[in-house]
């Protein structure tokens, strides 16, 4: 722009213009980043839903060395760990009724197959 003559109405209103074109691109920006991180939480979310779902009903969480039970689980439990394995309800109550296994604390698989002492 010539800086010899002042503004006028029509420049003040054409770079307004581009302000407000500005910042609105960079609300749209932060709007779209806004989205994108909600549709992963929403995967995410669906994605832990999908693994509860095929969850078995009762897990046996094992040890390092594989043989020794650490907990019995609610299948789909947070607590439990890639050592455990899915069983039926009937070894989830000799485990821990027989088997001496500890309930795990998060779950309470005891209060759930109905052996609270």
């Amino acid at each position: 722009m010539n800086e010899d003559r002042p503004l006028t109405r029509l420049d003040m209103l054409r770079f307004a213009r581009r302000v407000v074109e500005h910042q609105a691109a960079r609300q749209l920006a932060l709007m779209d980043r806004w989205i994108a991180d909600e549709e992963r939480r929403e995967a995410e979310r669906q994605r832990r839903l999908a693994v509860r779902r095929n969850a078995p009903e009762w897990a046996v969480e094992h040890g390092l060395n594989g043989r020794s039970a650490l907990y019995v689980h609610v299948g789909g439990c947070t607590g439990a760990r890639g050592r455990a394995k899915g069983v039926g309800r009937e070894q989830a109550v000799r485990a821990l009724t027989e088997g001496g296994v500890p309930a795990c604390p998060l779950c309470r698989p005891d209060t759930a197959l109905g052996i609270v002492e």
